[in-house]
């Protein structure tokens, strides 16, 4: 089972949990891509939810998938978020925003009653910082400025560029800032980096996410495995 088939067993294990009547967080990533396109599947054989995208991209996705939309202001409180992950530790903490979307994903995930991360097995990591990069969505006012205080904690950043015609270019997020990945040699304590990040002026936020998942859903090359956490 190659890679692309456990991100496809996880996401599809996850649209297990959506039942009729849910208001649904909508990750954002290549793993959650194949949860929402069978969730538009069982939207057309009748299931009755409300998505709320954690992306423009989801967004685009879920109107083709033909999954209805709402807001956050019209519903505060979210039921199950399904969203995915780009690395996991053992006390299920997350490094998130690959994609870009930390700042939304991390408001969806505040709003959310359950939070289901789907990942293939290469995310899996004893500690976070070791696999993945931490990215950081900062202002693009004095930016710089934003990067040399980052440096203090982490051992080096980059600023992403964007992709394909642009690539000379820095990525805008859907929030119009920049993304600093930064580079760590593990990170033991990610409560405390994720406060220290965030007291940065500039740093709109990171992508640590520390007791929020409830449940992994870990595809792997011999099938499902989970780890559970909070409320599974």
């Amino acid at each position: 089972m190659n890679t692309e088939d456990q991100k496809k067993i996880a996401a599809e294990k996850a649209t297990e949990s959506v039942k009729s009547g849910m208001v649904v967080g909508l990750g954002t990533g290549s793993t959650v891509y194949y949860a929402l396109l069978r969730l538009g599947d069982r939207v057309r054989e009748g299931l009755d939810i409300v998505g709320i995208p954690t992306s423009d991209g989801t967004e685009r996705i879920a109107v083709a998938q033909q999954i209805p939309l709402t807001t956050l202001a019209a519903h505060p409180t979210i039921d199950l978020t399904i969203d995915g992950a780009d690395e996991v530790d053992r006390h299920l903490n997350l490094i998130k925003g690959g994609g870009a979307a930390l700042v939304r994903e991390k408001i969806i995930a505040n709003a959310s009653k359950k939070i289901l991360i789907v990942v293939d097995e290469s995310k899996v990591s004893r500690v976070l910082g070791t696999n993945f990069p931490l990215p950081i969505e900062i202002a693009r006012f004095g930016w710089e400025a934003t990067q040399t205080a980052v440096n203090q904690i982490c051992s080096s950043s980059t600023l992403r560029l964007a992709l394909a015609h642009d690539r000379d270019q820095p990525l805008i997020t859907d929030n119009g800032n920049y993304i600093l990945d930064c580079h760590f040699d593990g990170i033991p304590a990610p409560d405390q980096v994720e406060l220290q990040l965030n007291n940065i002026p500039g740093v709109v936020e990171n992508g640590i996410f520390v007791n929020r998942a409830d449940k992994i859903i870990v595809g792997t090359p011999s099938g499902i495995r989970y780890m559970e956490g909070r409320n599974a």
